[in-house]
């Protein structure tokens, strides 16, 4: 089942001379429950495309379909509704409340939607994630692991049809980036979860199924597993 379809996708800067080409008719789909990064070098291009596909930003051309929803041939205010019931993110910088706890942060996106939460799914993301104990917690009394522990958590409570993680380990030391990436991955197979991440670090791309390249904002499908496509 086709989750995500990018299809001719360029995004453009300024005008003449100042023109700058970001992004260059890139295309590419994920699968259902794929886990896929994608890395570059900064300025490369893949922060653009991970926020046209989050319709964080709008493209210049082309296309992008979400479980067969075209995301720019909405009103702006439906695709907003959309991308918050159907886009989780996970960001560096984790963008947590700081006046709620970790239950509270994890439920955010569902009182966002006036849904009422499952208390079995909220239990059972703390456990996947190690935080049962730490659930009334405030994140300033958390680690910086624990806090992107529970951004992982807060993307995954409204079950989107895609995760989108940007630099997800960029604040972590390395034990916590492998813990996190472990997550991620745990998070993919336990929940059929369709995750593009961006990353600069190739090390970090070998928990992924699927490694795209973007260089001077062309992407370039490196197939399977990074420890093959990197090595």
């Amino acid at each position: 089942m086709e989750i995500l379809n990018v299809q001719h996708l360029c995004k453009n800067y300024g005008k003449g001379e100042a023109k700058v080409d970001a992004l260059k008719d890139v295309s590419f789909s994920l699968r259902k429950g794929e886990f896929a990064a994608v890395v570059g070098e900064s300025g490369s291009g893949k922060s653009t495309l991970l926020n046209c596909i989050g319709a964080l930003d709008a493209p210049t051309s082309g296309q992008i379909l979400i479980d067969g929803q075209n995301l720019f041939s909405m009103k702006e205010e439906e695709r907003t509704i959309f991308r918050r019931r159907n886009i989780g993110f996970i960001f560096q910088s984790f963008q947590l409340v700081a006046e709620l706890n970790v239950e509270q942060n994890i439920l955010f996106p569902l009182l966002l939607d006036y849904r009422k939460p499952d208390p079995e799914a909220v239990s059972e993301i703390l456990e996947l994630l190690g935080l049962t104990d730490r659930r009334h917690h405030l994140p300033s009394q958390l680690s910086g692991g624990q806090q992107q522990r529970v951004a992982i958590g807060r993307a995954l409570i409204t079950k989107p049809k895609l995760i989108l993680a940007d630099e997800p380990t960029g604040n972590l030391d390395s034990k916590n980036s492998q813990d996190v990436m472990d997550l991620l991955t745990k998070a993919s197979r336990h929940y059929q979860q369709t995750i593009l991440m961006i990353t600069h670090n190739k090390n970090l791309s070998a928990s992924a199924e699927r490694v795209f390249r973007v260089s001077d904002g062309v992407l370039t499908d490196l197939g399977g597993s990074a420890d093959e496509t990197l090595s």
